[in-house]
This record gives structure tokens, C-alpha cells and sequence, in this order.
């Protein structure tokens, strides 16, 4: 197929009558262009604040088409579900459009709309803290997006002619808040497109039955079920895993099958992207690290340093493959092999979009920025939510595990997204210091991160979707507001090096405080705020008594952390990376010095 660059005026469908099957995302998920972290701007900032992203990123509305007037690209949760229904229906009755072009393929003979969605109405982790930061409603770029185009299928005029059916993660915002109705939703699907499920509620929707407003599909259990899309995806997203392994208990992909996908599956993907014009690969994953060490002898949290390097390299050397992300990673791993990482880096760093000038060593000032979650420095906390997260470490290790993981991953020219959890359920401001002191002993070592604090959220089906913790900006204390506003007074520092950048930050965050943020966020937001811009030294600040500098923490280094593990355990570990107890004698050649000595 041929393609264009257009807003808005790709080629005429050749069926006034409509396709029988649409599938379609908000814009601001479809879009490939204008930089990967675009989409996580979007989900977090409010609509007043799209004129910032109109002026950094002019041309971002600019999408492509294939010359039938159909999206060149879409979100990879859509392709799939397109591969799932061509077991069963054809070509011609399938179209995947963008949603200003929905009037083009919908019409008497639609049946069925469907919508893959991740922030439909801004509830996510981040989004609500952040449009209130910035003194909003709950009203993010996103959410703003996706209420358009569900406003655009409620008053199509064929409308009574076909279901709007919704996936996506953002699908539980819609049960959650009972927004059926309003948005003019006839059932939202959560659970994998492969299911047989997904055909049988099509097939019904198409009979033009009534459909449950709700229904959860099976996650395939095995590799040979999960599909990969043949077309081009947004961002060149191509799966990698699915599940973890480490339980944690707000997270829901974790509930997954863990399951590493073929290598032969992943290079098909990537060739098909690069065949439809797609210069970048991401590979979609919860934990990139247990990829080759699923289901094997070796437990998945030891990395399978080979097929990782393997993997990797094969695909950033992928004729055509211009730029490659990382998306979602755990810490630990870097701990357990830092030679790893260190080889990781040489591959991947050269084909990196992202540069950090006043970060990286890399000579063209390259960087790698995966997301990993922090989640709490306090070890209370962290025995609560996430006892796994650390693993083969302990829970009790865990502010040593993050300092010598960022250690590793910084000294190759890592420096992560990393999430972290405020006003979880039984959280105290002792937790919330705790956290504090693990944020400030990562200033005093000059370690880096980009911090991102959120108000937890009880995600759906999550085993603590019954649990609450702080629910809206107001409820936060001033040692909670001072974590958060920490975290993005040292996320900013990359970018203060001018002489005008404090200044410019100093007057704004006062501005906005005078205007609006001291009655939307309450009292407490005041001296943390006065902390973020600077307009009172931080010292002084501790002096008046109104915010904690954290306290230094003692922690473990490598070496003391892999004297912690048990033998079983360290049989696991790298002997090139060094750090073994003197002492420690693997497995397999004990067990010959105990057979030679029986015998």
C-alpha cells in the first residue's frame, strides 16, 4: 500500500456503505512522530496545557495513510485485536482508521465500533495529581481526545446500527465510574483480543444482540497463543513478555501469564514495521530482563545475559531500524549483572533517540531511559505492596538494591523513568520520610532519575482494588506534597543549567500558587511549592521547621548484598562480575568433591 502525510485527508473509502467492523484510538495514542515521551505528556497534562505541546511539537495532529484513506499506523493492542478477527472475518470487512476519519468508513452496514483506549476519563496513577498540580480539573490532553471521539460515535447518525465495544487498560475508568451512557459505550472487554471470546462477543454484536456491559476474555496461557500483528504500529511497539513474576500488589499485568514470546515471532514483527516505513522498535514488556529465563532451569530474576544480548542486537541492527526505546524494566537485575547492562549499553545507546547533554558520557550524549518502578523507600511499605520487588534480594534491602541498581545503570548512561507511589492505603509520614531519605541519599551520591510520583490508585482487579489510600490532592500532608514536589525539583535540574532557568521557575510556580494551586491544593502545598521554585533555600526552609532534608541511610554495596543470598541462589550468579563469597563453592563441583570423597 502507498501512503501519504496528511491532516485529515486521506484517500475516499471505496464503500460508501461503511466497513462492517471499524477499530480506532484517540489521536494522542495513534500518533508515531514527535517523540516517544509525547504520549506520557499527554496522559498527565491538562487540555489548558495542549498550546505547550502545539509549540514544541507543531506538526504532532500530522498522521500518515495508506492510499484506501485507512490509518498507516495504530496502537499495537489494535493490531492484534485486527489479527484476532482475521481468523474469521476478511480483509474487506476490516478497517482500522483514525478517529477524524471515522464518518469515512462508518455507515449502514457497521456493526461494530470498536475503541482501544488507555485514559478515557484521566483517572491513571499520574494524571489526576498532575492536572491538579498544574490547578486543573481532572480534564488531561488525553482524556480530552478520547471524550471527543466517543462524542463524535454518539451522534453518528448511524448509530443505531452498530455496538461500541471498548478495550484497552483504560477500559476499568469506564466501569469504575459507570460511564456507559455518557459515553455511549454498549460493553468494555478486558482481557487479551486472541480469546475466543473476543470472536464470540463480535459474532454477537454483529447479530446485533445485546451484549454484557462487561465481560472479562481468557489471557492465553502458553506462547503459541498470543498473536503478533503482520502492519505497522504505533511507535513500532512489537511484544515482547507478558506478566512479571514479582507480585506486586497494586499492579495488574503482573496477574499475567508470565511468558516470554519466540524470537522468530519478535524479528517477524520488526520486519513488518520496518516494511510499512517504521524508522523505531520498542519492545512492550513489564520486565525486559526475564525475556529468555521464563520457564527454565535458572529462576527468571537471574537474566539470561546471552539471549538478552542476542535479542537485542538483532534487532537494533535490523536493516532500516533507525531508533530504539526501551520501555519497562526492573531494577534489580542490574544488581545481579552489571556486565549486563554494561554490554546492553554498547548495543543500544548508538541507536537511542533520547540525549541527555548535561547527563550522559556517551559521546554524542546519548542516553537510555526504560521505566522502572521505585514505588516507596520505605521498607514497611514495601514488605506491604511489593515483598518481591527486590527479589533474589530482600524487601529489607530494598533502598540498597535501588542505590546500587541506579549506581550501575548511570555509570552506562541508564537513567530511568522511575514511578513511585504517594498516599498509599495505611501510608504514614514516616513511610513518606523514608522515601525522602532514600531520594535525598540519591542527590548526595549524585545518582539521577526521573522521579514520578503519583496518588495511588486501586486499579481494577488489582489485589488491592478494594483498598483506599489518598484520593485527591487536598488529602496529601506537607510531608507527602514535599516527596512529590522533591522528586520534580531534581528531575528538573538537567535542565537549569542556563541562567534563566531558576529564575523562570521561581516566578512561575509563585505565579501559579498566587492564581489558583493554594486553593485546589490546600494548605500543605505551600512550603513544599516554595521548595520546588527555589524562592526559599531548602536549608532555611529545614531551619523554619517546615520541611524534612532526610536523614543519610546506611546500605549495603554489591558485595554485601550478594553475601545475603543463599548458596542455591548464588550458584546463579555471574562469575565475571564478580563480588562471589570467597568461600563459595558452586553446586555441581561440591557435589564431585562429595562424590570423590564417598568413593
Amino acid at each position: 500500500m502507498s501512503s501519504e502525510m496528511s491532516n485529515g485527508n486521506g484517500g475516499a473509502p471505496t464503500d460508501d456503505q461503511g466497513k462492517l467492523i471499524v477499530l480506532t484510538a484517540p489521536l494522542t495514542e495513534s500518533i508515531d512522530h514527535a517523540g516517544y515521551f509525547i504520549q506520557m505528556a499527554m496522559a498527565s497534562l491538562p487540555i489548558w496545557m495542549e498550546g505547550i505541546i502545539n509549540r514544541k511539537y507543531p506538526e504532532w495532529k500530522n498522521v500518515e495513510y495508506n492510499s484506501d484513506g485507512s490509518a498507516r499506523y495504530m496502537p499495537a493492542g489494535v493490531r492484534v485485536l485486527e489479527k484476532s478477527l482475521l481468523r474469521k472475518y476478511s480483509e474487506d470487512d476490516i478497517v482500522c482508521c483514525f478517529p477524524e476519519d471515522l464518518e469515512k468508513f462508518i455507515g449502514p452496514k457497521t456493526r461494530v465500533v470498536a475503541v482501544s483506549t488507555h485514559n478515557p476519563l484521566g483517572v491513571t496513577f499520574a494524571a489526576g495529581v498532575y492536572t491538579s498540580i498544574f490547578g486543573s480539573s481532572k480534564m488531561p490532553i488525553n482524556s480530552h481526545y478520547a471524550r471527543e471521539l466517543f462524542a463524535n460515535l454518539k451522534s453518528d447518525p448511524h448509530r443505531d446500527n452498530f455496538k461500541v465495544i471498548v478495550g484497552g487498560s483504560g477500559g476499568w475508568q469506564i466501569i469504575e465510574t459507570d460511564s456507559y451512557e455518557e459515553l455511549s459505550v454498549d460493553c468494555v472487554v478486558e482481557g487479551r483480543s486472541e480469546s475466543d471470546d473476543t470472536l464470540a462477543l463480535f459474532d454477537d454484536a454483529i447479530a446485533g444482540k445485546d451484549l454484557p456491559r462487561e465481560i472479562e476474555v481468557k489471557h492465553p496461557t502458553e506462547r503459541e497463543g498470543i498473536m503478533f500483528p503482520d502492519k505497522r504500529t504505533t511507535f513500532g511497539v512489537v511484544e515482547m513478555t507478558t506478566g512479571c513474576g514479582r507480585r506486586c500488589k497494586f499492579c495488574l499485568p503482573d496477574l499475567n501469564p508470565q511468558i516470554d514470546l519466540p524470537k522468530d515471532k519478535i524479528m517477524e514483527a520488526v520486519h513488518a514495521n520496518v516494511r510499512d516505513g517504521n524508522k523505531q522498535i520498542s519492545l512492550a514488556t513489564e520486565d525486559m530482563f526475564i525475556w529468555g529465563q521464563v520457564h527454565t532451569d535458572t529462576p527468571f530474576y537471574f537474566p539470561n545475559r546471552e539471549a538478552l544480548l542476542d535479542l537485542y542486537g538483532d534487532i537494533v541492527n535490523t536493516p532500516g531500524v533507525e531508533q530504539h526505546v526501551l520501555s519497562h524494566a526492573t531494577i534489580a537485575p542490574a544488581v545481579v549483572d552489571p556486565i549486563l547492562i554494561k554490554e546492553l549499553s554498547d548495543i543500544l545507546l548508538p541507536k537511542s533517540p533520547i540525549h541527555f547533554p548535561y547527563l550522559s558520557s556517551h559521546p554524542e550524549k546519548k542516553a537510555l531511559a526504560p521505566l522502572i518502578g521505585l514505588e516507596t523507600g520505605s521498607i514497611k511499605m514495601a514488605k506491604k505492596v511489593m515483598p518481591g520487588k527486590g527479589v533474589p534480594f530482600s524487601v529489607e534491602d530494598w533502598p540498597s538494591v535501588v542505590l546500587e541498581g541506579l549506581r550501575v545503570l548511570n555509570e552506562n548512561n541508564w537513567f530511568p523513568a522511575m514511578t513511585l507511589i504517594v498516599g498509599n492505603p495505611d501510608e504514614t509520614d514516616e513511610d513518606a520520610m523514608a522515601t525522602l531519605d532514600l531520594i535525598y541519599e540519591m542527590e548526595r551520591r549524585g545518582l539521577f532519575a526521573f522521579l514520578i510520583p503519583s496518588i495511588f490508585t486501586p486499579l481494577h482487579d488489582t489485589r488491592m482494588e478494594m483498598e483506599k489510600g489518598v484520593t485527591q490532592t487536598k488529602q496529601l500532608s506537607e510531608i507527602q506534597w514535599q516527596l512529590m514536589m522533591k522528586c520534580w525539583k531534581m528531575n528538573l535540574r538537567p535542565g537549569q543549567y542556563s541562567w534563566w532557568g531558576p529564575t523562570a521557575w521561581r516566578l512561575g510556580s509563585i505565579g501559579m500558587w498566587l492564581y489558583k494551586l493554594r486553593r485546589l491544593n490546600g494548605p500543605n502545598f505551600t512550603y513544599p511549592l516554595l521548595m520546588f521554585s527555589g524562592a526559599i533555600s531548602e536549608k532555611r526552609l529545614e531551619k523554619m521547621g517546615k520541611i524534612y532534608m532526610g536523614k543519610p541511610i546506611e546500605t549495603k554495596s554489591r558485595s554485601e548484598l550478594i553475601a545475603t543470598l543463599r548458596p542455591k541462589q548464588l550458584q546463579y550468579l555471574r562469575e565475571d562480575c564478580g563480588d562471589l563469597p570467597a568461600d563459595f563453592v558452586p553446586p555441581a563441583i561440591q557435589s564431585e568433591s562429595e562424590s570423590s570423597a564417598h568413593a
